[in-house]
């Protein structure tokens, strides 16, 4: 099983979870954030962080969320590791529960 992230990280792009990652599997994107699932090793670690409650276990997805679990697969596959903890986007606690944020995925 893995860890993803999904839709509320867009815009928001906190980093608290990578700085609790033991095996670096996460990547940066412009305004997001995913999980490499063949670099997590499910320790549960990086989901208590993130301070947009945007990261769930696999079988946890909520309704609507499914297709994250694919869009980091794809993602990680293209974008860097990163491995330090960097500030959030400037506007980031506006768009925190904000709803249908994949049209603003910047690739």
């Amino acid at each position: 099983m893995t860890y993803v992230v999904t839709e509320n990280c867009i815009k928001c792009k906190y980093t608290d979870c990578v700085e609790v990652c033991p095996v670096d599997c996460f990547h940066e994107g412009p305004n997001f954030l995913v999980i490499d699932p063949d670099e997590c090793i499910d320790c549960t670690l990086c989901e208590p962080e993130c301070p947009a409650e945007a990261i769930f276990a696999e079988d946890d997805l909520p309704e609507g969320q499914e297709e994250f679990l694919a869009l980091n697969e794809e993602l990680s596959r293209e974008w860097p590791v990163i491995t330090q903890q960097k500030d959030p986007l400037p506007d980031a606690e506006q768009w925190d529960g904000v709803k249908d944020k994949l049209k603003y995925l910047e690739r």
